[in-house]
């Protein structure tokens, strides 16, 4: 034989060319996989795997790389990836139900009935095809959960339908967290046919080469801070102007939920920009331009300012329209916040910047640490998400049973059964700030929905309907307690602005039901320890109020220069009528990050008035006791 014909092929990088090859590709997994893989390689442009060798510290990127499972007796097995890269991903492969063998399965399932076999039974998409599909993604976090610790757990998962899909799941922090759908559960599944498009490409030779680089938080954590630093601008030059530091964030709470609601095309797209534009040299136009637009969002209807309908937000944050006047160098900075695309916004760090950006004394620490969202997800997804996820688990189990049964109707109802006990959860946050713990849960919650909803699609049911009927995962689930008004507006401002980032993930361009926006009460601006009538000012023996240092504001030492109690800054003593402990609203799941104050730094920080109410509703907590939230 020739050298020429014992040489590999040539490197299958035509797309179109690839697509044609593989879908036509027979039941033959095992033969299949690793030459389809291979070819996938070329095509994305990447090294193809290499040769195993004896040592698994050497299979960096391997077929068929062993792992060893250690089971509670003791005993150990041994399992093999059907393609691993470390760092990168674990990839299971699996061989789609030929439309064949569906068609027995069907037939056989179905004799009783004698009916014709229903759309999907005979080709992918079965439940034979789904059970398979499951299968295979639970033994893949099986293997990444039996890789060495020394290796770390991969950032995704890659499961093969070869010649048919490629669906993706993540955890990027990698600290062994559940794979969910990557990006989300609409779009996790690529289709061969997809491969023809450049940035499908993009997106997996990044799985094989840069896997963190798809982490949408890292772009989404850049746009946030940047449009949290041109916010704090605009929030202190407006603030030197004499507005009120609660006026101004109240405008640019609503101004910043306007830029959101234009990128998502829940108002008309470029509207509002266009009309900010418009107003380039006439800002003494711009308040009751901007007002007749918001109090047309309040109600809905036709706004003479856009010249189009607008639809009906409603919520608290339109219940008033009032807008700031702007001076032009004010006006400029808007314009500057409203080119960010508001889609990309983080929420899980956006309410801890704004509150920063809108805060006067915590402005300067937008640059400062905040808790990162692998810390928050620690403690969200083993204590709401896993649980959740483990009967979801087992509802999918018994719904693939009976559909391959040919009990449709009983499988779709079981569906249905877990999405009702999924939108009826209730999360509390006691202490939530910001809201940077709900909006988490709500993702996480989210991303579970999508899955139920796909499953449903899959069953024949209309997902619209269920929304429409107000069967769905959103807000008013999301229960927070907090003491700081400004905090507490801007947990639910988040939590709306990440509810519609991910109902428009998973449902694409199908607009929520109006009003877009509810005011559910779901925040409570209150204190989560302590419940009484009223505050009364203390007043001294001449009847005027007895102040107290605020117990934050900080001066320089004259002498020092080390940071000090600044006693010029002042705020009443009150004492509490009727002190006793707070009632919680009832919840299924509590998560947060209480407040911690030592009992040294107790009586300076929240006054003495407070920690005898504290004695008073809770006798039987020793006053050297540090304050928390009491679990």
């Amino acid at each position: 034989m020739s050298r020429a014909a014992k040489a590999d092929p040539l490197p299958l990088t035509d797309p179109a060319a690839f697509i044609a090859r593989w879908a036509s590709s027979g039941a033959a997994e095992r033969a299949n996989y690793q030459l389809f893989l291979s070819e996938l390689c070329d095509l994305i442009g990447v090294a193809r795997p290499d040769p195993t060798k004896p040592d698994d510290t050497d299979n960096a990127y391997v077929f068929e790389r062993s792992v060893t499972f250690h089971h509670q007796d003791g005993t150990t097995s041994t399992g093999r990836i059907d393609l691993y890269k470390r760092g990168c991903f674990v990839l299971e492969a699996k061989q789609g139900v030929e439309k064949r063998e569906a068609a027995e399965a069907l037939a056989e399932a179905t004799k009783a009935k004698a009916k014709a076999a229903k759309k999907g039974h005979a080709q992918r998409g079965s439940a034979a095809w789904d059970e398979a599909m499951l299968k295979a993604r639970g033994q893949a976090e099986q293997y990444a959960r039996a890789l060495p610790a020394s290796e770390g757990r991969p950032p995704l998962l890659i499961i093969v339908d070869v010649g048919h899909s490629i669906e993706l799941y993540s955890e990027f922090t990698r600290t062994g967290g559940t794979y969910v759908p990557f990006p989300d559960p609409q779009s996790h599944r690529i289709l061969l046919a997809r491969l023809g498009d450049a940035a499908v490409r993009e997106s997996l030779r990044l799985a094989w080469t840069d896997p963190q680089a798809l982490d949408p938080t890292r772009r989404s954590a850049r746009v946030t801070r940047e449009i949290a630093q041109s916010l704090g601008l605009l929030a202190a030059s407006l603030e030197k102007s004499g507005h009120r530091a609660e006026a101004v964030a109240t405008f640019l709470m609503r101004a910043l939920f306007t830029m959101f609601a234009e990128d998502v095309e829940l108002l008309p797209k470029d509207s509002f920009i266009n009309l900010l534009r418009s107003l380039h040299g006439h800002t003494e136009q711009f308040v009751p331009m901007i007002e007749e637009l918001w109090g047309r969002m309040k109600t809905g209807g036709f706004s003479t300012v856009l010249r189009e309908k607008v639809r009906h937000f409603n919520g608290g944050l339109f219940e008033s329209a009032t807008a700031l006047p702007l001076t032009d160098d004010q006006f400029e900075l808007l314009i500057e916040a409203s080119r960010a695309d508001w889609r990309d916004v983080e929420p899980a760090i956006f309410g801890t910047l704004l509150e920063r950006a809108l805060n006067p004394i915590e402005r300067h620490r937008l640059g400062a640490h905040y808790t990162p969202r692998a810390y928050v997800e620690r403690l969200v997804l083993p204590t709401v998400v896993e649980p959740l996820r483990a009967e979801w688990d087992a509802t999918k189990a018994a719904a693939v049973t009976l559909d391959r049964q040919g009990k449709t109707q009983e499988a779709a109802a079981e569906v249905q059964r877990y999405h009702r006990r999924l939108c009826e959860v209730r999360v509390l946050d006691p202490a939530c700030g910001s809201g940077n713990f709900l909006y988490v849960t709500l993702e996480h919650l989210k991303r579970l929905e999508g899955e139920v909803l796909n499953a449903l699609d899959r069953l024949g049911h209309e997902q619209a309907a269920l929304e429409m009927a107000g069967f769905t995962v959103d807000p008013h689930q999301l229960l927070g307690l907090e003491v700081n008004p400004r905090a507490a507006a801007i947990a639910e401002l988040v939590l709306w602005i990440g509810y519609l980032q991910w109902h428009f993930r998973t449902r694409g361009r199908v607009a929520p039901p109006e009003p877009i926006i509810k005011n559910f009460h779901n925040i409570e601006c209150r204190d989560a320890v302590l419940a009484y009538d009223r505050t009364e000012p203390v007043l001294d023996a001449q009847g005027r109020p007895v102040t107290r240092w605020d117990g934050r504001t900080l001066k320089k030492h004259p002498v020092t220069g080390e940071d000090v109690p600044d006693e010029t800054a002042r705020v009443p003593l009150l004492s509490y009528v009727n002190p006793r402990p707070a009632e919680w609203p009832q919840a299924d799941f509590i998560v947060g990050n209480p407040p911690y104050i030592g009992v040294r730094r107790l009586r300076t920080t929240v006054s003495d008035d407070y920690v005898k109410a504290l004695v008073k509703a809770y006798p039987e907590v020793p006053e050297t006791s540090d304050y928390v939230m009491y679990w």
